[in-house]
């Protein structure tokens, strides 16, 4: 296989972990990575095991030897169902092999099984929680259910107040769907004062079966190929209209009164690129393939949304990190998000602010028939369209060395 080119060799690369893979103690309705259970069939485990995790811990810490910190992210399927001695040796493991370097640890989970032990630990070891919840009990129980299909608003609930309690720091992961869509200041309120000061707000677009999904036994569609049929959302899908009228209540409730004390992942990423600065989340970084996946049994794939066989880059316990996350199959993955992009996204104002989005949303065609326009493309530009005006005041604010936050002072 041909190596990477010098320009990507070398490159920074983040690893997200799922050391238990798709396993959940919750039924989400639309979860994405439930159903890659299938693809996992006939494993004994769906752990990691001590020598993979150890081996990645010292693999990845050695890889970056110029970044000053290391953060490793841990996700799933539910982390916490590796149980809390699980992570005490992670932590034990990164102590051991840090070399010196700072090490970070986020951590993202749908909470319900945060006692006070879980709590302690993760604020002990200043392990940044993210918390999934969609809103309050009606917006939130509409999707995330148990496998008994009932409730988890109050569980979750608790388990930030107990992270309150004991000191640990968190954020909230909101999946934007069909539902809490059409509720945008509900949400962003609920969310505020419940005491969360960093909003990730997260479009969920999932679509049916397609010949090659059906092929692997998944009910949800893989990723759109170049000139992909068009395939129906799911019903639980936010629609593009919903999910840019969403943005633009949010942030005219933001950027009137929360600039500097609520930070919105998206809104931050656009005053980035309002600035010059780009790439801050991957999704509208200009290129992909610097967000890689660990599976539980080793296996590393090219990006969260696409682990799919074909995007299988090798396992851990034969090939070392680096050569995976640095190799021809993964740059060309990384490339192809701005190679394959449609000239009416080539031609657009906004592209250094959206750079078409995820890949994964890319099935949708342009207005002359092109293929592979982002499904929230509308949305989007309706957005940054709306928040122009006030991202260009932002950024000479920036540019002048003054707060952002001094936006709010002009009314």
């Amino acid at each position: 296989m041909r190596n990477a080119s010098s320009s990507f060799r070398g490159r920074p690369f983040h690893v997200m972990v799922k050391p238990i893979g798709p396993a959940c103690n919750l039924d989400c309705r639309y979860c994405f990575y439930l159903e890659k259970a299938r693809l996992f069939a006939g494993e004994h485990s769906p752990r990691i095991s001590d020598a993979a995790l150890e081996s990645f811990v010292q693999q990845y810490i050695a890889a970056l030897p110029d970044a000053p910190e290391i953060n490793f992210a841990w996700q799933g399927g539910e982390p916490t169902l590796m149980g809390l001695d699980f992570f005490r040796k992670v932590v034990a493991l990164q102590k051991q092999h840090s070399g010196g370097k700072k090490i970070t640890n986020a951590f993202q989970t749908n909470a319900t099984l945060l006692d006070d032990e879980w709590c302690a630990f993760l604020a002990a070891n200043q392990f940044l929680t993210g918390v999934s919840l969609d809103g309050p009990r009606e917006l939130h129980d509409a999707y995330r259910l148990d496998k008994q299909g009932r409730s988890t608003f109050e569980t979750v609930i608790a388990a930030v107040e107990r992270l309150k309690r004991h000191g640990a720091p968190f954020n909230t992961l909101t999946v934007v769907n069909r539902i809490n869509s059409k509720q945008p200041l509900k949400v962003y309120r609920f969310l505020k004062e419940l005491g969360s000061t960093f909003h990730q707000y997260i479009p969920i677009v999932e679509r049916v079966a397609n010949p090659a999904a059906q092929a692997l036994g998944l009910p949800l569609a893989t990723p759109p190929s170049a000139g992909a049929e068009d395939i129906a959302v799911t019903e639980w899908s936010v629609r593009p209209g919903d999910y840019g009228k969403f943005l633009i209540a949010i942030f005219d409730a933001w950027v009137r009164q929360d600039v500097g004390k609520i930070f919105v992942q998206l809104f931050d990423a656009a005053l980035a690129a309002w600035v010059g600065q780009s790439g801050t989340v991957c999704v509208y970084a200009e290129e992909c393939g610097n967000a890689i996946i660990l599976e539980h049994n080793g296996e590393v794939y090219a990006c969260d949304h696409f682990v799919y066989p074909q995007y299988l880059l090798g396992n851990l316990k034969d090939t070392p990190l680096t050569e995976l996350a640095w190799s021809a199959a993964q740059e060309r993955f990384g490339r192809n998000k701005q190679a394959l992009l449609p000239t009416y996204c080539r031609k657009c104002g906004f592209l250094f602010a959206c750079n078409g989005e995820c890949p994964k949303h890319r099935f949708a065609k342009t207005p002359d028939g092109e293929p592979g326009l982002n499904y929230l493309c509308p949305g989007l530009k309706k957005f940054f369209q709306y928040a122009t005006p006030k991202l260009d005041a932002m950024a000479r604010l920036v540019q002048a060395r003054r707060p952002a936050a001094d936006i709010m002072q002009k009314g």
